[in-house]
């Protein structure tokens, strides 16, 4: 049995067939409509989310099971004071699989140990977001062909942004990837990143606080939020929360074919103006997140 909790619990070649497994979802979906009929995905949930969740728990459905779970510990028995391990000791009884989100760091893990299911990591505090980078990697391939000599900038809260912790992670692995890292002073990726994964791996990176002197740069630009519930303090969210603004204007100093992905949600990071941009494509990036999560759960359920 084995669980996600990271995007390096799949070496290279795992990714890349898991990858192809989403390809072949996304073109042939009637042949995957009853891959997983009789069986249960449970989403336990302790924090708010609309994609992550629903994704998981279309691509459940798409594969003809069913979904069962919580969408916030108010309305589980945490709220009681129920343990993470005796939770999944629980749900193990009830599903075939899980898909849990927890704001404390290393939760899922937790949970993992103690579980007679696949427990997949769907984001733990601002540590790691797998799914999100399964997700981010297959719209990279999709729209690109395939990831290698890309520079890629990732911008806004490089300090506490899970998915971008797990991008780099995950992206690592790839050939000639350069990052251009752009962020306030405050918000620069943790220290651990930079050292044990870009400084150790040899990648070529650079860290920046402009925007706008990059972008003729990039390949494919990763915006992201600054996240009101990462911060100690409400003063300094509301000081760095519009430090870095995606517009129109920006966008006609980038090249024609660069790619803007964001996780979601947005809150007024990339301007409503940009979506029409043809080179716009984080609403389809969401779409791409219902096929790889289909094809993590048939691999971990061990049904392809």
């Amino acid at each position: 049995m084995r669980h996600l909790m990271s995007p390096l619990d799949f070496s290279r070649d795992e990714l890349e067939q898991l990858m192809d497994l989403a390809d072949d979802i996304k073109n042939h979906p009637d042949a995957y409509s009853e891959k997983c009929h009789g069986k249960k995905l449970a989403t336990c949930f302790y924090e708010p989310s609309t994609r992550t969740r629903l994704s998981f728990e279309a691509a459940m459905l798409n594969l003809g099971g069913s979904v069962l779970g919580f969408s916030s510990a108010d309305s589980s028995s945490a709220a009681k004071g129920e343990s993470v391990s005796d939770t999944i000791r629980v749900i193990s009884s009830y599903a075939d699989i899980c898909a849990m989100r927890h704001p404390k760091e290393g939760a899922p893990l937790v949970a993992s140990q103690r579980s007679l299911i696949p427990v997949i990591n769907a984001g733990d505090g601002g540590h790691q977001h797998p799914t999100q980078t399964l997700t981010d990697l297959f719209t990279i391939r999709s729209l690109r062909g395939e990831i290698k000599d890309l520079t890629i900038g990732l911008c806004g809260d490089l300090k506490f942004g899970r998915t971008v912790h797990s991008l780099i992670n995950a992206l690592v692995r790839y050939p000639g990837i350069k990052f251009v890292l752009i962020s306030p002073e405050e918000l620069r990726v943790p220290e651990y990143i930079r050292e044990d994964v870009l400084d150790k791996n040899g990648y070529e990176y650079k860290e920046v606080d402009s925007l706008d002197d990059v972008m003729g740069e990039l390949d494919i630009l990763y915006m992201t939020r600054v996240q009101r519930e990462r911060f100690f303090n409400e003063e300094d969210y509301i000081r760095l929360k519009d430090f870095f603004i995606l517009t129109p204007e920006k966008m006609r100093l980038a090249k024609k074919d660069m790619m803007v992905l964001h996780p979601l949600p947005r809150v007024n990071e990339i301007s409503v103006d940009v979506d029409d941009d043809p080179r716009a494509m984080y609403f389809n990036q969401a779409k791409y997140g219902v096929y790889i999560r289909m094809a993590l759960i048939l691999t971990l359920l061990e049904l392809i």
